[in-house]
């Protein structure tokens, strides 16, 4: 189930030394560099758990960290999330058992909190939380950037198409380059500090500090000291109801495209897209070269969500857009087997008579994301449902400020837009946040000023028109 041959990725270059893992006692060959998640798929292995309740079988849906289907006892630990979790030689993994281990090491209950001090803190290290580091870093601020991945790049790291706009804006420059551009920023610049495989868990005042508490590689805790906190934790994948939409071989669309674009692992053979935005139609395209058959692409609205020219693409390449049709059911056994989709009505309702089955093993959910805002609801900042940008998010100004001074958003946090976008304001974020302590003299202004403008421009088209509706009642919120 590994991909060897890719018209863009070169994944034999690509992977690391071999090591051996161990899934319920039988060895699994791995790659260092991959996530267990990964590494089980390639090895045929979909059901990773079972639910609590009625046994159902659980498998990889979001591959970011951020459900709970991937979880897995790990070397004696339980609910360890293994689609961000990397594998290691003499790795032993099982289903989950979610009750501590008897010879827990009741030292590690007396071990004090490493403390780690910086001017910002930039939570997520995708291309707003890279930019926002890059950015608050060039005012000669101090930044720690952290992020619970394995590595940095956020969704940048399996896009493969070449994104639209204007040079400064990488047009025509694959995402997964534009991730390495930024990586190589980061790491030439001294005053950047970054945390992988490291999750936020809580941010806290502490008197005249923001104290960010984390955990690294599900063991050690951290408390990140600074004087403001950017929050760009990006979002997660939406999904609908339909009977048996928790079948394993149901993924996220950024899930298939994490195994096929990060790890280079064939996430099935036949595949249902459900969504024709630009994400679902993007993936029919990386799916077919992938080697991996595109049955169709359903969407219940009565015409395609996402830019004509992909749409284009894929119908030459033989994928059929079903406007005006939905998903009814998943079947199979462990697994998904086949699909059932149906035309709906004006009112949205499935019309009789007129279901389509589809052989497939593989069904991706492109309906949208919904904007992470877990860490800003608990840390007190004002939300807003605003249906424009995606759902619920934080409340903020035109530099980027939550309602809770010194934190500051950025990216798909702020609201559902592109990596362009988000990349933008996370330099709005990390200029105003240098600003706003002292940092960065006036001078830099211009800068946020000018940025400003380069968001206003790439939003002038007509997928923009809803996002400029959405920030104008975020910023009458804000007064």
């Amino acid at each position: 189930m590994r991909i060897n041959e890719h018209p863009i990725l070169d994944f034999e270059k690509k992977r690391k030394r071999k090591v051996t893992i161990y899934y319920k006692g039988q060895p699994i060959e791995a790659y260092e560099g991959e996530t267990i998640a990964a590494a089980l798929h390639a090895a045929g292995i979909r059901v990773l758990n079972y639910s609590r309740v009625r046994k159902r079988p659980r498998g990889l849906f979001c591959a970011i960290g951020k459900c709970s289907s991937c979880l897995m006892t790990v070397n004696g630990i339980p609910n360890v999330r293994t689609c961000i979790t990397l594998v290691e030689d003499g790795m032993k993994i099982e289903e989950n058992k979610p009750i501590l281990p008897a010879n827990i090491n009741k030292k590690d209950k007396k071990k004090r909190a490493k403390i780690v001090k910086g001017d910002i803190i930039v939570v997520g290290g995708g291309p707003a939380g890279m930019m926002a580091a890059i950015s608050a870093s060039d005012t000669g601020a101090k930044v720690i950037l952290i992020d619970e991945s394995p590595m940095l790049g956020g969704q940048l790291v399996k896009q493969t198409h070449k994104f639209f706009g204007k040079r400064d804006q990488f047009a025509g420059i694959r995402g997964i380059k534009i991730a390495e551009i930024l990586r190589r920023e980061i790491e030439k610049r001294e005053n950047i500090k970054a945390y992988l495989r490291t999750s936020a868990v809580g941010i806290f005042q502490d008197g005249e500090e923001k104290l960010v508490i984390g955990v690294r590689k599900e063991n050690e805790l951290i408390e990140f000291k600074g004087k403001a906190v950017i929050v760009a934790t990006g979002a997660m994948e939406k999904t609908i109801p339909f009977e048996n939409n928790d079948l394993p071989g149901i993924y996220g669309a950024g899930a298939i495209q994490t195994l096929m674009n990060t790890y280079g692992i064939k996430p099935g053979e036949k595949a249902l897209i459900v969504g024709a935005g630009n994400v679902g139609l993007i993936l029919a395209y990386q799916l077919l070269q992938a080697n991996v058959q595109v049955q169709a692409i359903v969407e219940a609205m009565p015409k395609i969500g996402g830019y004509f020219v992909h749409a284009a693409k894929v119908r030459r390449l033989g994928v059929p857009i079903l406007t005006r049709h939905t998903i009814l059911k998943a079947e199979g056994e462990e697994k998904v087997e086949r699909a059932i989709v149906a035309e709906i009505d004006e009112n949205w309702n499935p019309i009789p008579g007129t279901e389509k089955i589809f052989d497939v093993d593989l069904i991706a959910i492109a309906v949208g994301l919904r904007p992470s805002i877990e860490l800003l609801q608990q840390a007190g900042c004002q939300i807003k449902y605003v249906r424009e940008l995606g759902g619920h998010v934080p409340v903020r100004d035109r530099w980027m400020e939550t309602t809770v001074k010194g934190i500051f958003v950025a990216g798909d946090t702020a609201g559902i837009e592109e990596a362009t976008t988000a990349m933008l304001e996370g330099k709005i974020a990390g200029l105003a946040a240098a600003l706003r302590l002292g940092i960065a003299g006036e001078e830099w202004v211009k800068e946020i000023e000018k940025t400003e403008k380069e968001l206003e421009e790439f939003r002038s088209g007509p997928f923009g028109r809803r996002v400029i509706e959405g920030i104008k009642k975020l910023l009458e919120g804000s007064k």
